[in-house]
């Protein structure tokens, strides 16, 4: 299935636990992409990607590209297939302070929000990773158990 959205894993190899970041053209897919790239995540897809039984791929006339707004079009290494493990909606609106946890209807994964703007945007989603992972617990909040 073919989604408009972007998407990093954290290792560097196939098969990576990898994050989806969906949202509205303009809402910071890209941007948020590059600063988990800056934070040691690799690039799995840009803009489009492909989903297939739980594998993220990007379609192959876009490997490895990323668009920097300001910048341009940029060629980086990157990694797919990579199996996807969260789910993450970029919005604006401000986020629940302990939010219940959710599934992404579609594709039956861990589901939270994020504002991409945010200061600590990349480091909640490396965070929510983790947790969606199973290597970190949580308290209270997206992933308590």
């Amino acid at each position: 299935m073919h989604w408009h959205a972007s998407c990093a894993a954290r290792q560097n190899q196939p098969g990576g636990d990898a994050l989806l970041l969906l949202g509205p053209s303009g809402s910071g897919k890209s941007d948020l992409l590059l600063r988990l790239i800056d934070k040691g995540f690799s690039l799995v897809a840009d803009d489009q990607v492909l989903i297939e039984k739980g594998m993220a791929s990007p379609p192959p006339g876009l490997a490895g590209l990323l668009e920097v707004r300001g910048l341009g079009l940029f060629r980086l290494p990157f990694v797919a297939p990579a199996r996807l493990r969260l789910i993450i909606s970029l919005s604006s609106i401000m986020a629940e302070r302990l939010p219940a946890p959710r599934r992404h209807a579609g594709l039956d994964l861990p589901e939270i929000t994020l504002d991409a703007a945010h200061p600590s945007a990349a480091a909640r989603a490396a965070l929510a990773l983790e947790a969606a992972c199973g290597r970190i617990t949580q308290q209270a909040g997206a992933f308590a158990t």
